[in-house]
């Protein structure tokens, strides 16, 4: 007899996939920010599209997890992880590429290979050993992405279970009554009363 698979291996896989592909892109976006127009860069110090950046990572990761499991509340701490562990990612490996680089013009593809990650690796590592007073940028971020991919999921899982729910109960509610074993299903047809308008039949009186 075959079983019918919970899909919460499947919901692993899909938001650890989605949290690596968003991790890749915000590397990529911090590496070549420099090319970025200035005017978006020095908008609110950067902290705005830095946020915007963690929310459509959490967005990601949220919806790639609802879509194959949406039911699941064991794969709402997952969410937050991939989301939070997408921005530190993306975070260390953009700065490692650009601290390895060394050059003061802005980054190309050129840049982009193992050596160079290698030598920046270990300085942007230690942003995360500085005091919280100095770094709480790089943790707002982190902390934004897994909050909002854990609340963007809990409400999906909600939403689909309400409806699981109704469905339930719907179906609950159509369910025949009970009759018993030798109860017939539609009561007999009762005879009509004699009028004494309707003429007889001999054949049957």
């Amino acid at each position: 007899m075959s079983h019918k698979r919970s899909g919460l291996l499947s919901g692993l896989i899909v938001g650890l996939l989605a949290a690596l592909i968003c991790a890749v892109g915000l590397g990529a976006a911090v590496l070549f920010q420099q090319s970025l127009p200035e005017a978006v860069m020095s908008f609110g110090g950067g902290l705005p599209i830095s946020l915007a950046l963690s929310l459509l990572i959490a967005v990601v990761v949220a919806f790639a997890i609802g879509a194959v499991r949406p039911g699941s509340l064991v794969l709402l701490p997952f969410a937050a992880l991939f989301a939070g562990g997408a921005v530190m990612a993306g975070q260390v490996t953009g700065s490692s590429i650009m601290l390895g680089a060394d050059h003061d013009t802005p980054a190309d593809l050129g840049d982009v290979n193992l050596p160079t990650f290698n030598a920046g690796l270990q300085d942007a590592l230690s942003l995360y050993r500085e005091p919280p007073a100095e770094t709480w940028a790089a943790w707002l971020y982190i902390a934004v992405a897994a909050l909002a991919a854990f609340a963007l999921l809990t409400l999906r899982v909600v939403r689909v279970r309400r409806a699981q729910r109704a469905d339930s109960s719907a179906e609950e509610s159509q369910e025949p009554e009970y009759r018993a074993p030798f109860e017939p299903a539609q009561q007999p047809t009762p005879k009509p009363t004699a009028d004494m308008f309707t003429p007889r039949n001999p054949a049957k009186d």
